[in-house]
């Protein structure tokens, strides 16, 4: 990586498989969602001879367009893999949804990667989501180098967007090109280092590959850039290991640029420097900068840590690294559907070679709260693919550090692949929770069965997503990360043949005797043969939340039998269960038999069931109903710029505050009991009153009675 824009591409020809990890890059593109992404990588397929010619987000023909939700939203919603040879190095680009709403995407994307290259538009703010991500890359040391750009947009401003990515990343982020204009227009990058031009000359008549001429710069190219070239140096010497750098460069000496080269590679492979590069994808300009930065500067596998590995007993397996030759362990990023071959995983092999026709355990362990079941079993692997966006290019084999597709197993996202001899689990990523709930039916009886399937399908792709049957209500709830992400997975049931329709959310109350009550319950019937005999008469009292039900039998004489007191409870329970009022269960409530009558011949458990029934239902019509909703504690973490927002927020919300603590880096915890009426979008609502930066959990707390 030197500033001199050499290519080096192989044109024209596809991804081949490498048999060494070191020839391997794996890069993750994210950004806020309309940053670039997506043109951006067109770009580079084009200029790399890829694809024939770009496609556009508004004709959902680029290349991570394959999902129909993606050309219905005009935006990625999906993790989509597109692999380039640039010189002998195939670099695997993960082209990750900006919008929030698929920030399980983008988990898949950084765990499948080893590097992230942030793409920010020369012509908009940077969001604070982009921030805070940039913030977590940082945690786990994860190597970054920026990409200004849409300098093609009329509102482009390189010093203004370079200047806000050092605002918001930190004065590491330097620029390693900067823009040449001619007349105004973006006509090449000059490389700082080496004071060359990559001149793209005329795009109009271009045809792809696009290939810039290199050439000296000239005076006026040169002119004004000398202080920017200074702290560029001064920035990659301050990270160099050799300590006397500094101090000889300071002292007038003339440091080599093949040092100052090597030290610059160095440092951006560590994650401690962080070059930057202006393009214009839809002229083709900079993606020959864009390829040396990821080939030269970024890491390969070998060079990146392994997530934590465990065998099926939990113990954890040592020494473990990137190694073609080691034990086989991988793991699966992306599950998708293929009309023709069924599920198809994306694989990243941390591990060993993945080869056609072996035997493999797939292991899947953490994630049953989301509808995905615990599950070990041993396959046979059939085919591998190399997955070129929404194709898939047959491969002889995969080795460590890698990504490939592998078609008809049954692992889902999230789950390990390994060795059968030698099982293993990778420790699960980072999951974000839904908290949106959006509740769906069947539009008849005739397609519940196809609405399972379907949903299986979706689910099994998604861990982002969790299916819930609410037990109290009945409801089938698709818990989702926002509107975005529930209308994507309503479109992928729907075109899978599903007839559904979306219902209000009905909150889980219930119901309480408010004052105590006593009633009597009267069940005769004479119909001929033997009849129904029962009476009782019961006394209720409300207890305190969370007090749960207690049945007390003060019959005194015998007139009723033991048996058939036992009977009564079990009437009473089953009348709290369907409800007294409005259909919810009731709760806390201390229920005493005290007395009743009963018939020699006539009496029986279910008579006196139904009296017992009777008898609740009798003192709740005499006693005031008290309904009680769900109450959640709620915590909620935002920048300390949006806490007195949020904190009003949460007094509409009929909330109770129980207290705020800072979080670090600007960031403050406020925690706080919500109703959980008050939460059904709240996962919504809080990203735009925070500007997309706050984020919450929930935990179910107590009932507490509806205000009235």
């Amino acid at each position: 990586m030197s500033g001199r824009g050499t290519n080096g591409s192989a044109k024209g020809s596809g991804p081949v498989a490498v048999n060494r990890s070191e020839l391997i890059r794996n890069v993750a593109l994210v950004g806020h969602s309309g940053a670039g992404k997506t043109i951006l990588l067109e770009a580079i397929l084009a200029s790399t001879g890829a694809i024939a010619r770009m496609g556009t987000i508004a004709d959902g023909t680029t290349l991570s367009a394959s999902d129909p939700a993606a050309v219905h939203q005009q935006r990625s919603v999906t993790l989509s893999l597109a692999p380039v040879m640039s010189e002998d190095v195939k670099v695997n680009l993960l082209d990750t949804p900006g919008y929030v709403d698929f920030v399980g995407e983008l988990r898949a994307g950084l765990r499948a990667a080893d590097a992230a290259l942030f793409v920010v538009s020369a012509a908009e703010d940077i969001d604070a989501a982009t921030t805070a991500l940039w913030g977590e890359c940082e945690r786990v040391g994860m190597p970054r180098a920026v990409v200004i750009s849409k300098l093609d947009h009329p509102r482009a401003d390189y010093d203004a967007a370079l200047a806000r990515c050092q605002a918001a990343f930190g004065e590491s982020v330097l620029p390693l090109y900067v823009p040449v204009t001619h007349d105004g227009a973006l006509t090449g990058l000059l490389g700082l280092l080496t004071r060359t031009v990559s001149d793209y000359g005329d795009r109009s008549a271009a045809q792809a590959p696009l290939q810039p001429e290199m050439r000296p710069g000239r005076p006026e190219e040169l002119a004004g850039w000398d202080e920017a070239r200074g702290a560029l140096i001064e920035g990659i010497i301050a990270e160099s290991e050799d300590e006397t750098l500094m101090d000889r460069y300071l002292g007038g000496e003339d440091i080599g640029l093949e040092t100052i080269i090597g030290d610059l590679e160095n440092a951006v492979a560590r994650g401690s420097f962080f070059p930057v590069v202006p393009t214009s994808a839809l002229e083709g300009i900079g993606t020959a900068e864009v390829l040396e930065v990821l080939r030269r500067g970024f890491p390969s596998p070998a060079e990146h840590a392994l997530p934590a590995v465990a065998d099926l007993d939990g113990k954890p397996v040592k020494g473990l690294r990137c190694d073609p030759d080691g034990p086989l362990v991988g793991e699966v990023v992306r599950t998708t559907v293929d009309p023709f071959l069924g599920r198809v995983c994306l694989v990243r092999l941390f591990s060993g070679t993945l080869r056609e026709d072996t035997s493999v355990h797939v292991a899947g362990h953490g994630l049953e709260d989301r509808g995905h079941p615990d599950h070990d079993a041993d396959e046979r692997l059939g085919h591998l693919y190399t997955p070129f966006g929404a194709s898939l290019q047959a491969a002889p084999f995969a080795v460590a550090g890698d990504l490939c597709a592998v078609a008809r197993l049954s692992a889902e996202t999230g789950d390990s692949v390994s060795a059968r001899e030698a099982p293993m689990i990778v420790a699960p990523w980072d999951m974000p929770e839904p908290l949106m709930p959006v509740a769906i039916e069947a539009a008849s009886h005739g397609d519940e069965d196809a609405l399972a399937k379907s949903l299986a399908k979706v689910a099994a792709g998604d861990p982002t997503l969790r299916v819930e049957r609410n037990p109290e209500t009945h409801q089938l709830v698709l818990w989702c990360m926002g509107e975005a992400h529930a209308d994507v997975v309503l479109d992928r049931l729907r075109e899978q043949g599903v007839k559904l329709q979306t219902v209000d959310v009905v909150t889980p109350l219930r119901e309480t005797f408010a004052a105590p009550a006593a009633g009597h319950g009267r069940h005769v019937k004479q119909s001929g043969g033997h009849g129904q005999y029962a009476i009782c008469d019961i006394e209720v009292e409300p207890l305190a939340r969370g007090g749960g039900f207690e049945f007390v039998d003060r019959i005194v004489g015998g007139v009723i039998p033991r048996t058939y007191v036992e009977s009564v409870e079990k009437g009473v329970r089953a009348q709290m269960a369907r409800g007294v009022a409005e259909g919810f269960p009731v709760v806390d409530i201390k229920v005493t038999l005290v007395g009743g009558k009963t018939h020699s011949v006539d009496s029986s458990d279910a008579a006196f069931q139904a009296a017992g029934a009777l008898a609740l239902r009798e003192a709740a019509s005499a006693a005031r109903i008290q309904l009680l909703e769900p109450v959640s504690t709620v915590t909620i973490s935002v920048p300390d710029d949006y806490v007195g927002a949020v904190m009003s927020d949460l007094s509409a919300r009929r909330g109770r505050l129980t207290g705020t603590v800072s979080a670090g880096g600007e960031f403050t915890d406020i925690s706080g009991e919500v109703p959980d009426a008050e939460l059904l979008r709240y996962a919504v609502d809080l990203r735009g009153l925070t500007a997309g930066t706050g984020t919450f959990r929930r935990e179910y707390l107590r009932h507490e009675p509806v205000a009235r």
